[in-house]
């Protein structure tokens, strides 16, 4: 007897958009939104309880395993927001028993109250965007907070009951030095937070940066942060178990789902959806600007598209080759439908040339083909 199609599927997580912020920074390609007046809390989370709602059927019987809410910046919403939003959404879909629930926050708008209404209203892992703890350098990235207030987050999040804390921080930073990236992370794994996602700044089209580039680090001076940020952080316990993300073994549950290729549903102006289902990937993507998506009474589905075959293959790829750990092949039929003959010629390609390896049904990008991973991905794009 075949089992149960919900069996077959992969894991089902969450993502919650919500679009505003106190102030967009150059460096954002992100649909966020400055919040020129009040917030319509109570009016967007209709929305956002209307439009799971019409996407339950997605879900095809499956508990959510993770739930991310991002922004913008979501700590801008109050605590009783979160509750309801998240009591919606277990009744509506229903939760996994350890499910994971990240909620993303500026320590510009961090309050202790705040922080531990966030805590009981079911929000179990706060990842807080510190960016860097250098005042210059978050002027420069046009960050409403200090490096005090980073800090003085971290401590309202340990005294808000949070166990699970992840910090954001960039390095190739606006005229950064390799000693100041280095201090950057230093200031941060003496916050002992239990992740970080260490990552470079990059100027992508559409923000303030791409239009007026600021003098960033060269690339030897780039290489030099990454080599010796990576030794800092084994040397403290930390991890690396993607190309920027960092733990003391709480993995991000909700980002490993991403990695893998799960599925998950997307609500909020702009988010954006995965499901899996007869044989191929459908993606759907919501309305972006935040005063169409408070239009009740429509559907909030702004587009959708079918993923499969070569397409298929290069974004499972994209997703999964990040991972330091490799995966194992049998992942990939799984996720993509497709059999493992489908990748094979590029993948021995790859392992003679030293840039991926496969043993014991697991393939692994080496150390060299981490630091080409580009190269390596590129092999799978579709022909023309």
């Amino acid at each position: 007897m075949s089992a149960p199609i919900r069996e077959s599927l992969p894991p089902l997580s969450l993502y919650i958009h919500i679009p505003w912020c106190i102030r967009k920074c150059p460096y954002c390609d992100f649909n966020s939104h400055r919040a020129e007046e009040e917030l319509p809390e109570q009016s967007y989370c209709d929305s956002l309880i209307e439009d799971l709602q019409q996407s339950k059927d997605l879900s095809q019987g499956r508990a959510l395993q993770s739930i991310f809410i991002g922004g913008g910046t979501p700590s801008l919403f109050s605590p009783h927001a979160f509750e309801r939003i998240l009591s919606a959404c277990e009744e509506i879909v229903g939760f996994e028993q350890d499910i994971e629930i990240t909620m993303e926050a500026n320590p510009g708008t961090a309050e202790q109250q705040r922080f531990t209404g966030y805590r009981q209203a079911g929000i179990n892992r706060l990842s807080i965007g510190v960016q860097s703890f250098g005042d210059e350098q978050l002027k420069a990235l046009g960050r409403i907070h200090s490096a005090d207030q980073a800090s003085k987050a971290m401590e309202m999040a340990r005294k808000a009951g949070f166990d699970n804390v992840n910090l954001d921080l960039m390095h190739g930073l606006p005229q950064q030095s390799v000693g100041s990236a280095k201090q950057d992370l230093q200031q941060a794994i003496a916050l002992a937070p239990e992740h970080l996602s260490w990552y470079q700044l990059t100027i992508e089209p559409n923000t303030e940066y791409y239009k007026r580039p600021p003098l960033l680090p060269i690339d030897d001076e780039l290489a030099e942060i990454q080599i010796q940020g990576q030794e800092l952080l084994a040397q403290h316990g930390y991890q690396q178990y993607e190309i920027s993300a960092y733990s003391r073994g709480q993995q991000s549950r909700h980002n490993l789902n991403y990695w893998k290729f799960g599925d998950y549903l997307g609500i909020g102006a702009g988010a954006h959806a995965k499901i899996s289902r007869q044989q191929a990937v459908n993606r759907h993507w919501k309305t972006r600007l935040p005063a169409h998506y408070l239009d009740s009474g429509r559907s909030y589905t702004a587009g959708e598209e079918i993923v499969q075959g070569e397409q298929l293959i290069l974004e499972f790829m994209m997703n999964a080759l990040r991972l330091s750990d490799g995966f194992e092949l049998d992942l990939f039929e799984q996720r993509t439908f497709l059999p493992f003959s489908a990748i094979k010629p590029q993948l021995s390609e790859l392992e003679s040339e030293g840039l991926v390896s496969i043993e014991n049904g697991l393939l692994c990008p080496t150390d060299l083909g981490q630091r080409f991973l580009n190269d390596v991905i590129a092999r799978f794009l579709p022909a023309d």
